[in-house]
């Protein structure tokens, strides 16, 4: 048992944020099967790129996907990039996100869990103070010694939160 574990019980909107490639997103699928498992009563929407969408398009246990288009929002030049940030913010801001899962490392990440201010939000281990005291929880990646599947480096975003 996880002493400062997330009661799953009063998370009405859960966020899982996997940013990654094609692969990576379709690994990420068990997250939110087993979130579905534990949390019935919540919503579970996704934030992935727009090219790996279709991914999880079908996925029972997703209510809604929110997607990034990178390659379109960087060719309509820095304005409508940031228009169109912007209002993906507004959007997922109306959410109201309890939990927040982010499945990498990437930078965006602390600055979407400090917009979104959810109640809890997990993300990999990093050493840096910014980092730290944007999320409410932390989970460690594997480095070195004996390596682990994606799939279970996922789901330890899970077991850190109980």
């Amino acid at each position: 048992m996880v002493p400062d574990a997330v009661n799953l019980s009063s998370v009405r909107r859960a966020l899982v944020v996997k940013l990654r490639h094609h692969g990576d997103v379709l690994l990420s699928s068990p997250v939110f099967q087993v979130l579905r498992n534990r949390m019935p009563h919540a919503e579970i929407d996704a934030l992935v790129y727009q090219d790996t969408r279709d991914l999880l398009e079908d996925h029972p246990a997703v209510t809604r996907i929110h997607a990034i288009d990178r390659v379109a929002w960087k060719r309509a030049g820095p304005a409508t990039q940031v228009r169109r940030e912007l209002a993906l913010l507004r959007e997922l801001q109306g959410r109201r996100y309890q939990l927040v899962i982010h499945l990498t490392n990437q930078w965006r990440n602390a600055w979407l869990a400090q917009a979104l201010r959810p109640r809890w939000s997990v993300a990999p281990q990093r050493d840096k103070l910014l980092w730290k005291w944007s999320f409410s929880h932390q989970y460690k990646l594997p480095r070195g010694g004996k390596p682990r599947h994606n799939v279970e480096t996922n789901l330890d975003a899970l077991r850190r939160i109980g």
